[in-house]
């Protein structure tokens, strides 16, 4: 079984069409493998819904007590992607055995429908995810890094190797 944690970030954003923001309602994920036909054993858990600008360490904290105690060795997070690469160090330093962790996101909206990034790195953080080696990554973009290889590139808002 795949344990997915839901954290927010623009992945679950939606559009509020009269002030021209965006805000969370409740996370996509459920009608996302639905409509991408995903087969997998998958259990999705929401343990906030923030901006990943506004994410601190007690909610880093959270995502780690919740990734220890999960009994699957296979787990997704979805996660804001300003301070993604942030919280896959906070993770990797706590040294979790036995367990791979990949984190993705998207750069524009589920909500905005065809042209959000996020159905496809959702994908890719769950092929990733069976069958990458104990540790932690980032996934984005069609392609995983090790958490201490990766930055998002902000002027190209592409993630890359470093």
């Amino acid at each position: 079984m795949i344990q997915v944690f839901v954290t927010g970030g623009t992945f679950d954003k939606e559009y509020n069409y009269l002030s021209g923001g965006l805000y969370f309602k409740e996370t996509h994920l459920p009608k996302m493998l639905t409509r991408g036909r995903s087969t997998l054993d998958v259990d999705i858990r929401t343990l906030m819904m923030v901006d990943s600008l506004e994410m601190n360490d007690e909610d880093r904290q959270i995502i780690a007590h919740n990734v220890q105690r999960s009994a699957s060795t296979k787990i997704v997070i979805t996660h804001g992607t300003d301070r993604m690469v942030e919280t896959a160090k906070y993770l990797a330093e706590l040294d979790i055995k036995d367990k791979t962790i990949v984190l993705t996101g998207a750069m524009v909206p589920y909500a905005f429908g065809t042209s959000s990034d996020g159905f496809f790195n959702l994908g890719s953080a769950l092929a990733f995810v069976q069958i990458l080696e104990p540790g932690v990554y980032v996934s984005m973009n069609g392609r995983h890094f090790q958490w201490d290889k990766v930055r998002k590139n902000l002027k190209t808002g592409y993630f890359e190797e470093i």
